[in-house]
């Protein structure tokens, strides 16, 4: 029973103290290592990942009444909830196999269809009527390519699947030369970031496994044992008081 109640009764002190004072004499490391993560997070953005760039084109759905198989829908431009609706179907079509392999042939690109669908995105534009489509390739004029010819194709393939709907085209795509990723400025952060929360880590848990006994007051905190005695600094600044031992030093020295 001793022998279990001694075991529940020891524990293990984090002294915050002796951490914090640890990283503060260690924070020019960490500014350095936050400044080379920077670096390197400034170099893979810059020079290692091929940039993408983004077309996009805007379509009008028509509000029209239309019928689907033998279920007839009228739609007015009051009836938002019933837009995005309309809109969140004219995106599964686009996003089908048949309707992709259409684009894919038309813009003549080297892609599957499930390629070109990872690089679509769809949805509807500040909840109204139209249809915004963003196409996002390594070529800003392929994207516009691509981004044109789903304008050219979308609509032919919504009419042969709905009766009586329509799409007409509100803005055609043009070719931004204004690269969308990656973010130079986000990589820089995260890597300083990183950089600077790794080193504080590292340098925290050296600081906790570190046994090393560096003054009395540590092992006054640390093991609650009164100090007997202490050894005297005989060769440091406080050497003056000990004639003997500084003047035999120096005389050592100069033998």
């Amino acid at each position: 029973m001793k022998k279990n109640y001694k075991a529940a009764r020891e524990y293990y002190t984090i002294d915050l103290l002796h951490i914090v004072k640890t990283l503060w004499q260690k924070i020019w490391l960490i500014v350095l290592s936050g400044v080379i993560a920077a670096g390197i997070g400034f170099s893979v953005s810059a020079f290692m990942i091929e940039p993408e760039y983004s077309a996009s084109i805007m379509l009008y759905v028509n509000n029209s009444s239309f019928s689907l198989g033998n279920t007839s829908f009228s739609i007015s431009s009051s009836e938002i909830t019933a837009a995005q609706s309309l809109v969140k179907t004219y995106g599964e079509i686009l996003n089908n196999r048949t309707t992709l392999e259409r684009v894919i042939e038309k813009a003549d690109v080297p892609y599957t269809y499930k390629q070109l669908k990872s690089k679509i995105q769809s949805g509807q534009s500040n909840n109204t009527e139209i249809m915004r489509v963003d196409v996002t390739t390594n070529d800003p004029y392929e994207a516009a390519k691509i981004a044109n010819c789903i304008a050219e194709v979308l609509p032919v393939r919504i009419s042969e699947i709905i009766d009586g709907a329509s799409m007409e085209v509100v803005d055609a795509a043009v070719p931004n030369l204004e690269k969308v990723s990656p973010s130079i400025t986000q990589y820089t952060a995260i890597g300083l970031i990183l950089g600077v929360f790794i080193s504080v880590c590292v340098f925290a848990v050296g600081a906790l496994m570190d046994d090393t006994i560096h003054d009395e007051e540590y092992i006054l905190q640390t093991y609650e044992y009164p100090i007997l005695a202490k050894v005297p600094d005989l060769l440091g600044s406080n050497s003056k008081k000990y004639g003997y031992y500084n003047t035999k030093n120096k005389t050592s020295k100069n033998s």
